[in-house]
């Protein structure tokens, strides 16, 4: 596997000329991270003999090859980055938020203090995905049904852990299953799930199979427990997944979260500099536009918006020079 072999063959500090391998992590090959992190290694990688970026070529960071690295989630991505088996990650913001204070689901853990940010990506919406026939109209619904949170070390499932605490639903009321999205998927087409939690930018793959088959429907997380939510937790945001996302479901109220894209803060500053430049380069945006629904949505004037996680010393020099303005600069997130 060149994932395997990435992680020892090659240290990432070396000189320019020679090969730096760098891993992202993302997500379920299922979800919008493997995808949209896939783009961005292809952005930001030139191997060794690539074609000018002016000639046609590649303009990505001389000599290095990234890759995305397909994994747990948010969760895991964070772990990696933290024991040094990732470089960086795709994170969402309450996940992030909460490493670096060493809150919430970190607070045995104790804070993570070398996550670093190159830049806020979309938002990231939370699906509870349901069979037609499973009788489910609202969350109250999904006791005593068989439903996914998805794995251990995933955002979603710390995400949808709160989510039926406020609505006053234990692990005890569910019978519950703890799979990756696009297994979810695959056992409700089979009748073996009622539901699954699935929180990611739109359009999901795993959602739209589904709904092109009509075997399913979204339902809403709205009302006085996703306003609890929204007070007790200011990384959730109001949203709302439009009518047309998916095949015959109508527009559902539910709540969203950051997708960002985190670093060590072991990396150098030039490297991180380079990266991020390569990150916004206009090659980079047809790759994005083209790409991938969400990858619309990664935009640089947007790339401040809502870190909860320190920007990395080479990500702030970029964007302290860049042409757009940048008044998130002199605020604490920011280092």
């Amino acid at each position: 596997m060149l994932v395997c072999a990435l992680a020892v063959l090659v240290p990432l500090l070396s000189s320019a000329q020679e090969v730096r391998y760098f891993r992202i992590g993302t997500g379920s090959t299922a979800g919008t991270y493997f995808p949209i992190g896939g783009i961005i290694a292809s952005a930001i990688s030139k191997p060794p003999g690539s074609r000018d970026c002016a000639a046609g070529g590649s303009c990505g960071v001389p000599g290095l090859i990234a890759v995305a690295q397909s994994t747990e989630g948010s969760v895991a991505n964070v772990m990696g980055i933290a024991g040094g088996t990732l470089e960086s990650g795709l994170s969402q913001a309450d996940i992030s938020y909460w490493a670096y204070n060493g809150q919430g689901i970190f607070a045995d853990r104790g804070p993570i203090q070398n996550l670093r940010t190159i830049a806020n990506f979309f938002p990231e919406a939370v699906h509870v995905v349901v069979r037609r026939d499973s009788g489910i109209t609202k969350v109250a619904d999904l006791r005593g049904k068989r439903v996914s949170l998805d794995r251990e070390g995933s955002g979603t499932r710390v995400d949808a852990l709160l989510i039926l605490e406020a609505y006053g639903i234990g692990l005890d009321d569910l019978d519950e299953r703890a799979l990756a999205a696009g297994d979810a998927a695959d056992r409700l087409r089979a009748g073996e799930l009622d539901a699954f939690f699935m929180v990611v930018g739109t359009p999901a793959t795993a959602v739209v199979n589904l709904a092109e088959d009509s075997l399913i429907t979204l339902i809403p997380i709205a009302g006085d427990a996703a306003d609890k939510l929204h007070e007790k937790y200011p990384f959730f945001a109001k949203d709302r997944i439009d009518s047309g996302t998916y095949f015959n479901i109508p527009s559902t109220e539910t709540l969203s979260v950051g997708a960002q894209w985190l670093v060590s803060a072991d990396l150098p500053e030039d490297l991180v500099y380079e990266i991020t430049r390569a990150l916004w380069h206009e090659n980079t945006r047809r790759l994005l536009d083209n790409g991938h629904p969400k990858g619309k949505l990664i935009r640089k004037v947007s790339a401040l918006d809502g870190l909860v996680v320190p920007l990395h010393a080479g990500a702030r020099r970029y964007y302290g020079e860049a042409d757009t303005p940048f008044p998130g600069l002199t605020l604490d997130k920011t280092e």
